[in-house]
Order: C-alpha cells, then structure tokens, then sequence
C-alpha cells in the first residue's frame, strides 16, 4: 500500500517509524514531516488543513490509506473530503472531531450517555463566568472550549489565578478557542490516558499511557504539550481500564452513533482515577503527543494493520498482541519553552545514538540547514527507549538523552517518577 501520514511532530514520525516496520507499506510519504521523518520516508509540502489540496495530493501519487496526525486537520474536515473522494482514512470525521474541538460538545455527549465526568458550567461572557468562580471557590479548572494546541486548560489552586485565566481567554490569549469558555469541579486522583480506536460501531483498547505536562521536575511550573510519557500507565489497572470501557467509552460511542455522527479513528480518554473510579477529564481525537511515541514503540508494526481496520469497519476481528514490556519518552525543549524561545540552534550528537526497536529518537520540531539538524520548534526531540521493566526503559532513555550535545535545549530529569 501506498501511505500517506499528514502532520510534523513527534507523534507523526513515530506512527512512521511503525508504519514502516510493516511488509504491507510499500511507500510512505509524511506531510510536511521533518528533519527525522525525512530520514525514513518521504517528506512533501502539502497544507494539511486544505482538504481539496489534501485529496488532489492522494490522487496524484496513488494513496491507498491516509492516517490524520494532529487535530487541525479533523477538526477542519480533512477526513470527511477524504472519503467523499473514495480514499480511505483512519481519523473522525470534522461532526465526530467536535469531541476535542469543543468542550462543550464532550460535555452534552457525557450528559446524554450519563459517562461519569466533572460538573461544569459555560459561559460566553466574562462577568457571569468570573460570578461563577466566586461562587463555587478554588481549586478549580477553566478551559477555553475550543482547541488550543494542548494548552487551553487552566488548573487554578486559587481564585485569583481562575479570574485571570478567564481574562485571558475572553481577552484573546487562546484565539477564538477562548470565545466560550467551560469552568468545571477540580477533580482529585490520579491522572492517566486510555487509547481506543473505533470504527464506528466497535472499540478495541490499544494501551494506556502516563504523561506529564508540567515543564518543572515534581510537576510544578507551566503547563506544557507534555514533557514525557511511559506505557503502560499502572494506575489505569486492568479492572480500571474495564470500567472506563464500559462506563465512558461504550457509551460515548453509543452516543456518537444515535446522533448519526459515529466516531471512527482513535479516541483518547484523559482519565482521572480515585479510589478506582474512573471520570472522564477530556478526550481527544488523535494520539496523544508524546504518548502514541511510547504506544507506537510498544505495539510496532501490527497499528498499522490496526488502524487499516479500523478505517474498514473491521475492528470487531482486530487483536492487539501485547509484550510484557514497558517504554518511556523524555521530551527535549528549547530552553524558554513553553513561553518565547530562539530557533535555529544545532543539535549534535544524534549520529551516534543506537537506533532499533528498543531505543528510538523521535524528532518533533527539527529541520535540516546547511546539513546539519536544528531545532525548530519548542519540543524538539522525544528521546524513546523500551525494556523488561520501566526503570530500564528510563535508564535507556536517560542514557540515549545524555548523548545528544544541545546545550540550547532541556528536559526534566524524573519522568515516569509516579509509577517508580
């Protein structure tokens, strides 16, 4: 098969790495990819977001199978040109994409399928909201509603903070993600995330995942697009993972079906997990990043074969064939991140690093200039290892992070300090 990944992060080059691994792609082209895709497949300038430019693109070099990376894309109906053309694709369509693109949406479709969830109000002016939040008190979690690249969330352990968070996203700080926005009960535990592709009739679960999304050592500081993951997460328990299947998923699924708009693609479940009660925090439309780097590292070339599937309506013959294993990512960040930071600095060291099915540098914001690979974005690089247990996956990954010579950039040095 032809393939055709659209998106230039992270996530994207590890989806590739396991794309590739698999003897039915016989051509992979990732648009726009980057400087570390670009090593394993072929990279092409296409605007992702331009569902016509998207379709042309697929005809003209003979895609049979279109995997939708980032959110964008979906939320602005890639996905359904696709298939109004004929061409397969593994993603929501932009109605069953509403369930990352607005919070609201996700929270009228807990309502109706009574999936367990945080109490909430929305508002789409600032006074009331901030009457709200006098009212109700801190701790307490302001979102802006639409999408905001991971960042849109405020977590405000006072009601100072909660009243400054709606300025900003009523005074622009979001874009027009902020112009509603949705205030809901902090809810205490453990947090964690549950992958599960759809077809739109069946589920299967493809792992769980831990990140951390602080950029300070201990989670303090600014929230970030996650500063590193592990997989599988211990928190979310076999017998957790069977609750929120059949208490959250199933029944959002369900939902999303009566409402004519069935959720095909991958759905992620930002789970919060006390005294082993599962509710519903967010989901999301396409892997996490940098979670689906430590899924992809562990399930290899069998998601393609997955995901095909999924996009066949075949899910319900579909098996995810687990090795006891576990895998980490440490996200490498421009020094700045996540406020204002300088591009273009030269990272060196990346030739030496073992690359193999146990230790992978997944590049997330890089180019190529003048030969050389430098840093262009604000997470850059997601250094990936696996092993027997999660302390050598960490050891690995530390030891591969220890290698690379980028004094430009950091990272936190206790990922994975929950499970361990």
């Amino acid at each position: 098969m032809n393939i055709l990944i659209l998106g230039s992060g992270g996530r994207e080059h590890s989806l590739a790495w396991a794309v590739m691994q698999n003897p039915k792609c016989d051509r992979l082209i990732v648009a726009p990819g980057n400087a570390g895709i670009a090593q394993i497949a072929d990279c092409a300038a296409l605007d992702i977001e331009n569902g016509g430019a998207v379709v042309s693109f697929a005809e003209e070099n003979a895609i049979d199978f279109v995997i939708v990376g980032p959110e964008a894309p979906l939320a602005a109906g890639v996905a359904d040109r696709l298939r109004e053309a004929g061409v397969l694709v593994f993603g929501p369509s932009a109605a069953a994409a509403q369930l990352e693109a607005s919070k609201s949406f996700t929270k009228e479709i807990c309502d109706a399928s009574g999936a367990p969830t945080a109490a909430y109000a929305r508002f789409t002016e600032a006074e009331p909201a901030k009457a709200y939040i006098r009212k109700q008190g801190a701790p307490i979690v302001v979102k802006a509603d639409g999408l905001a690249a991971g960042k849109g969330v405020i977590v405000a352990m006072d009601e100072a903070t909660a009243l400054e968070a709606i300025d900003d996203m009523f005074g622009g700080a979001f874009g027009g993600a902020g112009a509603e926005v949705v205030i809901e009960e902090f809810m205490e535990g453990e947090e964690a995330s549950l992958f599960v592709l759809c077809d739109g009739e069946d589920i299967l679960s493809v792992g769980t995942a831990q990140d951390h999304k602080r950029v300070g050592e201990g989670d303090t500081g600014l929230n970030t697009g996650g500063m590193g993951a592990y997989s599988p997460a211990p928190v979310l328990s076999a017998e957790i993972e069977e609750r929120a299947m059949e208490e959250i998923i199933k029944p959002t699924v369900a939902e999303m079906k009566r409402r004519g708009t069935p959720f095909q693609g991958v759905l992620y479940a930002g789970l919060m997990i006390k005294d082993g009660q599962p509710r519903l925090v967010e989901y999301n439309v396409r892997f996490g990043d940098p979670e689906c780097q430590v899924l992809m590292m562990r399930l290899g070339a069998q998601v393609m074969d997955l995901m095909h599937a999924a996009a066949e309506g075949r899910l319900s013959e579909a098996r995810v064939n687990w090795a006891d294993d576990h895998a980490l990512t440490v996200v490498m960040a421009a020094n700045g991140y996540p406020g204002s930071y300088q591009k273009g600095s030269v990272i060196k060291g990346l030739d030496g690093l073992i690359e193999d099915s146990g230790n992978m540098v997944f590049h997330a914001g890089t180019k190529t200039s003048d030969g050389q690979i430098v840093a262009s974005g604000g997470r850059v690089l997601n250094v990936t290892a696996r092993g027997n247990t999660l302390q050598e996956a960490r050891d690995r990954a530390y030891a591969a992070v220890d290698g690379i010579d980028w004094p430009d950039g950091f990272f936190r040095r206790d990922i994975g300090w929950r499970a361990l």
